[in-house]
């Protein structure tokens, strides 16, 4: 039947180019619908598009094809025809994932950029369908760890870093393997020492703004980390 997976759905992890695939599908099918399903040259083009993506990819209509054929296979996309010739492409993540409209925007964020902070996710995802808060965001990303769609890279805290939980194992493994040890200030790093005492005897106070300010610096280290080692391991993977 037109437009139904190839295969019973079984959700498996996906490859680095099936990943810009599935997730090129998401984003194109929210944000563009008139231009949905996308022939295969479109979806080529949305995979290797500079904005929104994480690597910046240069894949070929044989390698989208190929990642396209795995996609089938397993339940998360599907070729439809339509009133025209040539073939189309759409996914099937609602029922591949058993997701949301808001939880398939997040994935396909995630899909799309990997690695990030939950105040950036929640900027980014809000483009495809609105999210209101982090309050709202973090009862989704609940929901998604649960069922294993979401994984936590960093303790709970400001700045704390997910990704998606369709990665391979051993991929999963080595971003968590190279992610910065936490710098002082940083949460799950041991407390600071205190600040020498000046002659009076009382110690000086840390300037708030400055405190403030080496926090934010921290974690956009670390997640500027975590994204180019997704970046060097999906370029080499591509």
């Amino acid at each position: 039947m037109e437009g139904q997976p190839d295969a019973a759905p079984a959700i498996r992890p996906l490859d680095a180019i099936e990943r810009r695939v599935l997730g090129t599908l998401i984003e194109k099918g929210k944000t563009t619908p008139d231009q949905y399903p996308l022939s295969l040259n479109a979806l080529v083009t949305g995979c290797n598009q500079k904005s929104n993506r994480e690597p910046v990819m240069t894949l070929d209509e044989e390698q989208v094809a190929r990642a396209l054929a795995g996609l089938r296979s397993c339940g998360a996309a599907a070729e439809v025809f339509g009133s025209g010739k040539i073939p189309r492409y759409r996914h099937l993540a609602y029922e591949w994932l058993g997701v949301d409209k808001e939880q398939l925007a997040i994935l396909g964020e995630l899909l799309l950029r990997g690695a990030q902070t939950e105040g950036d996710l929640r900027g980014r995802a809000s483009r495809m369908d609105p999210i209101p808060d982090l309050d709202a965001l973090r009862g989704h990303l609940e929901a998604l760890a649960a069922k294993g769609l979401v994984v936590w890279l960093t303790p709970p805290g400001r700045g704390r870093l997910l990704t998606h939980g369709l990665l391979p194992p051993e991929k999963l493994a080595a971003v968590r393997a190279q992610l910065p040890t936490p710098a002082p200030d940083e949460p799950g790093a041991s407390a600071p020492a205190p600040a020498p005492a000046p002659a009076g005897g009382v110690p000086a106070p840390r300037p708030a703004g400055d405190v403030e300010r080496r926090l934010g610096a921290l974690e956009t280290a670390l997640a500027e980390a975590v994204a180019r080692i997704a970046a060097l391991e999906d370029a080499a993977a591509g």
